[in-house]
């Protein structure tokens, strides 16, 4: 495996910066510490330029909130300028990490997508209808990702692809700046995060797909399917892949993996899969009748309504919705 050196000066490289300044600001120009880092935009890049060049550069605080849907997590989001500083991290980083990494693994990269995983699950039950095959589907995810990765074990991975002294500095100040004194746990909500995340269940790719040599095989961040027609192998699968992940990942399976026939339906990236069809969660569906109904009692202003609606729309046109499209409008419609 190719380890890459001498990337520090690409990151602290003032067009890189600027780059990541207009990265960072994306949706968010009008926001309140946006406009103040931009009536001095310069001054403040070559600010971070040189704590960058020095090594001087320290983490701002973060500001932490909770979100609720479509489940209850904290949200840990750094000040703007830390912000721009992942971009310019990310910018020369991820290129080359993502090129080693499997083709079926759709979270957080460009020309993947929830809506990618969605096409390809639905291509690979057809495959197995039209072969007149009976498969079935082991689908797991991992207790509390984020929060359960192993600091030592990520540094570990990275310098598997990094050799350069100095991005490994600025890299692991990014992991320890976790406010956490476990040694486990990252962010949810910062950039990096995301990449980390994908880094570290690339082992687990890389030993599904070459050590077990597993065919149909898809992950999106920490959600992942094996589809397969011999169920009691797919039992055996499920095992190594629980011992891997103890072993070298230090992660623990959700209780509700599961091993199912794909006739019930594979329930995958917000959609529910069959081999001709797909069809919306019902928890998307019942999420959004709250949403109607708050807005119909005024407890939703228009314009937030609007945008939820559209998104949601949006969303739902990737599967067989017609009916429920036609529905949700009239329901509308009527106030």
């Amino acid at each position: 495996m190719k380890r890459y050196g001498n990337l520090y000066p690409q990151i602290y490289d003032f067009s890189n910066l600027e780059l990541s300044y207009k990265k960072a600001r994306r949706c968010k120009r009008f926001r309140a510490e946006v406009l103040r880092f931009t009536e001095r935009k310069e001054e403040n890049l070559i600010d971070i330029q040189n704590h960058l060049i020095w090594k001087s550069y320290r983490p701002g605080e973060y500001r932490k909130f909770t979100v609720t849907e479509p489940k209850e997590r904290q949200i840990m989001a750094l000040p703007f300028r830390d912000r721009v500083m992942q971009h310019a991290v990310n910018n020369i980083i991820e290129p080359l990490f993502d090129k080693s990494f499997i083709y079926h693994t759709y979270a957080c990269r460009k020309d993947k997508g929830a809506h990618k995983a969605s096409d390809a699950l639905t291509g690979w039950l057809y495959e197995y209808h039209a072969a007149g095959k009976r498969a079935y589907c082991l689908k797991a995810d991992i207790s509390k990702y984020f929060q359960s990765i192993h600091h030592g074990t990520l540094k570990w991975i990275i310098r598997k692809r990094i050799k350069c002294p100095d991005t490994l500095w600025i890299l692991d100040m990014i992991i320890d700046n976790s406010e956490c004194d476990t040694g486990r746990g990252i962010p949810v909500g910062n950039l990096s995060s995301q990449l980390f995340a994908n880094i570290y269940l690339s082992e687990l790719d890389r030993f599904v797909k070459h050590k077990l040599r597993i065919h149909h095989y898809m992950r999106y961040m920490d959600d992942f399917i094996i589809l397969s027609d011999d169920k009691q192998a797919l039992h055996g699968v499920l095992s190594e892949i629980h011992d891997f992940l103890e072993d070298e990942l230090h992660l623990k399976l959700n209780p509700k993996t599961d091993i199912f026939p794909v006739k019930n339906g594979v329930d995958f990236v917000g959609y529910r899969h069959y081999h001709s069809h797909k069809k919306v969660r019902k928890s998307s569906i019942k999420r959004m009748n709250k949403r109607v109904k708050q807005f119909k009692e005024g407890k939703m202003p228009r314009e937030r309504f609007i945008a939820t609606l559209v998104s949601w729309l949006g969303h739902i046109t990737h599967a067989d919705t017609w009916h429920l499209r036609e529905k949700t409008l009239n329901k509308i419609g009527e106030f």
